[in-house]
């Protein structure tokens, strides 16, 4: 099974490690996997361009189908090979319906994170717009107060929708990120706690972005959000 498929992936990319992790969940290991470097452009190379047009990580195939969005990868992952691993999906309508609910707000949550970061590695310091800064930092601040919300309560084997699902695989990889960049714990102690229930978590620890322990002093763009 594993062996027909390929991933081609970068080092510290939220939705390349959610799809790692759910490969990891449903015990597919021995897929054929290639990291890419986004610093030397890779994700533009004609062999990422043959399976994703659009030359962004993660692209992804399983045999001869192609599935590069990193959500619709995970649930096609959890549909084809439901039968082993761990269940990513619940059958109880109320916590389907919850963990899809946060499954698709975790993509906004990307987006804000996104926002705030990109808008401040590639808009040069002189053209930058201060009613953007301001209006980008705010959103996210909403945002993640939303998320200490939803997590008020999150306690081992109870996470964004009971058990682990795919909520928690879409959404822990962007909030580890956030803290990469400087996120604080002490701002966030509910969004803190639920990444520590979950850091040894063997999927999530396995898969955990070898470039972030290569630097040896965190970004700290978002401190101050």
């Amino acid at each position: 099974m594993a062996k027909d498929m390929t991933l081609l992936w970068g080092s510290g990319s939220p939705p390349c490690w959610r799809v790692m992790i759910v490969l990891e969940e449903k015990n597919l290991q021995g897929y054929n996997s290639k990291l890419l470097s986004f610093e030397k452009m890779e994700h533009k190379s004609q062999q990422v361009l043959d399976i994703n047009p659009r030359g962004q990580l993660p692209s992804f195939k399983d045999g001869d189908k192609i599935i590069n969005e990193s959500i619709g990868a995970c649930l096609y992952l959890e549909n084809q090979y439901k039968s082993q691993g761990t269940k990513l999906i619940p059958d109880s309508p109320a916590e389907q319906a919850l963990m899809y609910q946060r499954m698709m707000e975790g993509n906004t949550l990307m987006q804000k994170i996104a926002t705030v970061l990109y808008y401040h590695m590639f808009v040069p310091e002189g053209e930058r717009h201060d009613s953007a800064v301001k209006r980008n930092r705010e959103n996210l601040t909403t945002e993640l107060q939303l998320w200490e919300k939803y997590l008020e309560n999150v306690a081992a084997g109870s996470y964004l929708a009971g058990a682990f699902s795919l909520a928690d695989v879409v959404v822990y990889p962007s909030l580890a990120y956030a803290f990469q960049y400087g996120l604080s714990a002490e701002r966030y102690p509910k969004i803190a706690k639920y990444l520590n229930l979950l850091k040894d978590r063997p999927s999530i620890k396995t898969t955990w972005p070898q470039k972030w322990f290569q630097h040896e002093q965190r970004a700290e763009m978002l401190k101050e959000i």
